[in-house]
């Protein structure tokens, strides 16, 4: 079975970023961001997934943290993208709910090799997670799924707690991903009829 790793370092003007992701890893991870909220969803993301993640950045906080969330989104995608490499004998779909308390959030997945997100989380515009702005949580996953080339639909079913329905989208997307990225024994090639993705 191949490697399934992969690093990325990303330096810009605004953050310097080194970021590694193992798919096939027990769902450990090291994350230092300034960007704590961020974070602490990473964290969340790495335990549910499976996946092992070490995150390392820098960024100019001191002016947004757009710049720190979208480049750690870009990069997170980049790292799946080369670790899922030509995605031969993946199940490629995955589908996840979750629950945390009155909040409950759906991701859906394909590792089709194209882009797409239906963000539709209904979060308050402007509104913080401590000081964390919730307009960034689109931001992070757009950059996320551009660069990693897939297909994302992630909706909010309930909630009112942003806090809530934030966790449950990483969580629910963490599994999802995991269910996606799985091998099928049955499976032989690409799970594609172009055999290719």
């Amino acid at each position: 079975m191949p490697k399934r790793s992969a690093t990325i370092q990303r330096k810009t003007k605004e953050t310097q970023i080194e970021l590694i992701l193992n798919l096939d890893g027990s769902g450990t991870s090291q994350v230092k961001s300034p960007v704590p909220f961020l974070n602490h969803m990473l964290e969340a993301f790495s335990k549910h997934s499976g996946f092992d993640l070490k995150v390392n950045a820098k960024g100019d906080t001191h002016i947004d943290d757009h710049h720190t969330v979208e480049d750690i989104g870009i990069c997170l995608g980049m790292a799946l993208d080369k670790a899922l490499g030509d995605k031969k004998g993946i199940t490629r779909y995955g589908h996840f709910y979750v629950p945390l308390d009155e909040a409950l959030v759906r991701a859906v997945v394909d590792l089709s090799g194209r882009n797409y997100i239906n963000f539709a989380l209904d979060l308050a515009v402007k509104k913080r997670i401590g000081n964390f702005d919730t307009e960034l949580v689109e931001d992070f996953f757009r950059a996320v799924v551009d660069n990693g080339k897939f297909n994302l639909h992630l909706e909010k079913i309930h909630g009112r707690n942003s806090h809530h329905v934030v966790e449950a989208a990483f969580k629910s997307f963490a599994r999802a991903l995991k269910m996606a990225a799985a091998f099928d024994d049955k499976l032989k090639g690409v799970p594609s009829t172009k055999g290719k993705i």
